[in-house]
């Protein structure tokens, strides 16, 4: 037992000096097995300008809002007639949303609802730049997608985007079966996703019969490995002491970070709808991924996990001509059509 205890003591001394691993600097090549053509090229783009930027006040983030809302804006009219799909714009219980609805829509879909919250960081996709991600499900998945367009700093912190969220809910349950709808949304739109149903949950409200929380900002606090091991090895997100940190505080607006409404990790997920997960082994936010399907997965909820080799944030959605992107949405549309009623 001495000598038991005196190998023990050193090798429990040595495991507490191992805890943190120094990792050498090291360059890092695109991977080519199994990535498509144009899932390398989004994956070894370079880092965005403005990753590091840490807009000083309001008007300084409304005008880096402005400059990504106007090139993506750009892009949508093209987007939207190659996937033969058209948008309208309506308000829903006071809250400005986009109807997307493919050109043709098949039997199984024509009851069917998918509500999208869309991503950028609580800031980032006002107005119709916030339904790209709509457009693609639309277009690939042949559902009806309402994208709610929900007020963001730096005007309107939390809880609003939450409150406009809820509201267009509320509303729409009114009008359509819950059992024949989804919701779905990535990053913020994935934080929200899960957000939203803790919400109804609390709330008394129908659930949706799937949702669809694409590498969900899921933590808001830079709490998971990946926000240490995808650190500036993701070239969307980067790292969380960029602009992303700034968000965060700018839309907790000196909320708790850890309150479940903002970081839904830290709630309570029995009773969930089915649920399908995505994300990159490069994502900054695969921890927030994989930590959501986890617990998810201990509350005894359906819960699937898909991981793209070698993609940052969000990229399966990044070229709407991948493979990559066609296989995603694919997923979707197969695990909605398994779990919304007909």
């Amino acid at each position: 037992a001495v000598l038991a205890l005196g190998i023990a003591l050193p090798t429990a001394a040595f495991a507490l000096e191992a805890g943190t691993r120094e990792v050498p600097a090291k360059e890092i090549a695109v991977p080519t097995a199994d990535v498509s053509p144009q899932g390398q090229a989004v994956i070894g783009a370079p880092l965005p300008p403005f990753w590091n930027d840490h807009p000083k006040d309001a008007a300084a983030w409304k005008a880096l809002i402005k400059t990504r809302a106007d090139q993506i804006i750009k892009t949508l009219p093209g987007l939207r007639e190659k996937f033969g799909v058209k948008s309208e714009q309506m308000t829903i219980a006071g809250v400005n949303c986009y109807m997307l609805t493919p050109d043709n829509i098949p039997e199984p879909n024509r009851d069917r609802l998918l509500v999208h919250v869309h991503g950028g960081g609580y800031v980032f996709g006002p107005a119709e730049a916030a339904t790209r991600e709509a457009i693609l499900m639309a277009g690939f998945g042949k559902f009806k997608v309402i994208s709610i367009d929900y007020r963001m700093p730096p005007d309107f912190p939390y809880p609003a985007a939450m409150d406009d969220a809820m509201a267009v809910w509320k509303e729409v349950v009114k009008t359509n079966d819950p059992k024949k709808m989804a919701i779905l949304g990535t990053s913020t739109g994935g934080g929200m996703t899960l957000a939203m149903v803790l919400r109804a949950k609390t709330e008394g409200l129908p659930l949706p019969a799937a949702t669809a929380p694409g590498t969900p900002w899921s933590d808001m606090t830079k709490t998971g490995d990946t926000f240490f091991t995808n650190e500036k090895v993701d070239n969307i997100l980067v790292s969380n002491d960029g602009w992303l940190g700034d968000a965060a505080k700018l839309y907790a607006n000196g909320h708790d970070l850890k309150d479940p409404q903002l970081s839904p990790v830290y709630g309570e997920f029995s009773g969930f709808p089915p649920t399908i997960l995505t994300s990159g082994t490069r994502d900054l936010f695969l921890s927030n991924t994989v930590r959501v399907h986890r617990k998810l997965r201990q509350a005894g909820v359906v819960a699937d996990l898909h991981v793209f080799e070698g993609q940052s944030h969000a990229q399966y959605a990044g070229d709407p001509d991948a493979p990559e992107t066609k296989e995603h949405f694919g997923e979707l549309t197969a695990f909605f059509d398994k779990y919304l009623a007909k």
